[in-house]
């Protein structure tokens, strides 16, 4: 089933009240940008928007010349928030009883327009989950054709494995960038490729035109040098570190940008040489590997 996700995945976050604010016009174009350069996943969560993105997004896709077999939908559920949407939370939480993970799913359905959700995460670990509640919260999802495939987002090896002994996981979605190498080194991407786990990494150009410290000024000397050897963008560099990992990892864009969108799909093109990879990775680290 992974070959039916695009590598490069659009990640939807900030279509609407968290940033752009696109009209449905504008999302519709957007959508259609995508499937054109090749980009058919498309990732949302409930929260996205404080709960309104997921309709946004139903809206357009409703008016674009699309059909559904052509794109893939994953959003994500548990994260309870504080806001005007959700009056009755005094407090950030998570929540994955049976009943709620279900219907959360069901809500997805509804403002998004469609019948099935390709991939349907758990958004962040919560303390008090349990799996066997979970379980059945996924199986009854699968088994009724709401949703294709389940997975989890944020979750380290023993909690996914813990999730893992009740029902299948098929993907995590995990923070990854070279300003965010983490998941390299504490078994994350380890566990997901000893068990054919689909990782996708959300903010994969990281923190590198966001922040101004050493670590990022070290990668813009090197990204500029390498830029100049590929011919090519630093982000479409950044995107092509992650890429050449064996894990086959799927970064989640963020840009609205139809320039960068069509950007990033390009960087599947772009092999880095073995010794270019170690570059960057020291660059990102300041330090030579052991």
């Amino acid at each position: 089933m992974e070959h039916s996700f695009s590598r490069i995945i659009q990640g939807c976050m900030t279509w609407g009240q968290w940033g752009k604010q696109l009209s449905t016009e504008e999302q519709v174009a957007r959508i259609d940008h995508c499937v054109s350069q090749g980009i058919t996943t498309f990732d949302h969560a409930d929260i996205y928007g404080d709960y309104t993105t997921e309709e946004e997004f139903g809206h357009a896709f409703a008016k674009a010349s699309i059909s559904r077999d052509q794109i893939q939908l994953i959003t994500k559920c548990g994260i309870q928030y504080q806001g005007e949407n959700r009056p009755e939370n005094t407090i950030k939480h998570y929540q994955y009883d049976k009943a709620y993970v279900v219907g959360a799913a069901e809500r997805a359905l509804r403002l998004l327009q469609t019948d099935y959700i390709d991939l349907f995460l758990l958004h962040r670990p919560s303390p008090l989950m349990h799996p066997d509640e979970i379980a059945e919260a996924a199986d009854q999802l699968q088994t009724q054709g709401k949703i294709k495939a389940f997975g989890v987002s944020n979750f380290t090896p023993s909690q996914t494995e813990l999730i893992r002994s009740k029902t299948p996981v098929y993907g995590n979605q995990i923070e990854c960038s070279l300003t965010a190498t983490q998941s390299l080194f504490d078994g994350q991407l380890d566990y997901m490729m000893t068990h054919s786990i689909m990782p996708m990494a959300w903010s994969p150009l990281g923190a590198v035109f966001q922040e101004e410290n050493p670590q990022t000024q070290r990668l813009h000397e090197k990204l500029e040098t390498l830029a100049s050897k590929y011919q090519v963008s630093k982000d479409q560099l950044l995107l092509a570190w992650i890429l050449k990992h064996p894990a086959r990892i799927h970064p989640v864009i963020g840009t609205t940008q139809p320039e960068r969108i069509a950007a990033a799909v390009q960087a599947q093109h772009l092999e880095l040489e073995l010794q270019d990879w170690f570059e960057l990775l020291v660059a990102s680290q300041g330090h030579k590997v052991p």
